[in-house]
């Protein structure tokens, strides 16, 4: 088992020294990388250099006894679309990728232009309700300020990273989950009367879980 903080100083050596002595020198187009641990998105000007760099990448990776997640690497066309895009016009929309639990596409801004925006990876959405259901589910016996204290923090960690613009949507979706699941576990505690909807709500006035916050407005 390899220390997180010595798997860092390893893939220094084996891909960011080589991009930046290597990969940038062979390039003909400009290239840029973004890396955090093992996780890493390399983005290319030209079509050639990308299809260069992806043969060569597991071969630098194998000569230092390491291997690519072929399941997870691939190539993407993420251009940004011509203003005034129609998909029957100028083919398929652009496709997306993945990186650090992000989903980043191509929207349009205000003018009718295209950014990058960010939204949280469907996969990531669908295990952190899973989590909180379970939560709730082995906690539901606490005492209900203890939950609440509990859930609070949840929700703001979870705000924290993935409270990004443009990510609303997928905020409230998690918190609304929450609740529900707070709601239904809350309902199975033995001896005690059902909770509707209505008494959830005034609870909830209560002890009020902080909703959703966007904390980085840049990207």
């Amino acid at each position: 088992m390899i220390s997180p903080l010595f798997a860092n100083v390893y893939l220094h050596e084996v891909l960011d020294t080589w991009f930046a002595e290597v990969v940038r020198a062979h390039c003909r187009g400009n290239v840029v990388m973004y890396r955090y641990a093992d996780d890493f998105v390399i983005g290319f000007e030209l079509k050639e250099d990308a299809d260069k760099i992806m043969a060569v990448l597991p071969k630098r990776f194998a000569r230092y006894g390491l291997e690519i997640n072929r399941e997870k690497t691939k190539r993407v066309d993420f251009r940004r679309p011509r203003w005034g895009y129609d998909p029957q016009k100028h083919g398929p929309k652009p496709d997306t990728f993945s990186f650090l639990g992000f989903t980043c596409y191509w929207g349009k801004t205000w003018k009718g232009g295209y950014t990058i925006k960010r939204k949280t990876e469907t996969k990531r959405m669908i295990r952190t309700v899973r989590n909180f259901w379970q939560w709730c589910r082995d906690n539901r016996h606490r005492p209900l300020e203890e939950q609440y204290a509990v859930l609070c923090a949840k929700l703001r960690g979870y705000y924290q990273y993935y409270g990004v613009r443009c990510n609303s949507r997928c905020l409230e979706w998690v918190f609304d989950r929450l609740k529900r699941a707070w709601r239904y576990w809350l309902n199975r505690r033995g001896g005690r009367k059902k909770l509707s909807w209505t008494t959830l709500e005034r609870l909830l006035k209560v002890f009020s879980l902080p909703r959703p916050r966007i904390m980085q407005s840049w990207v």
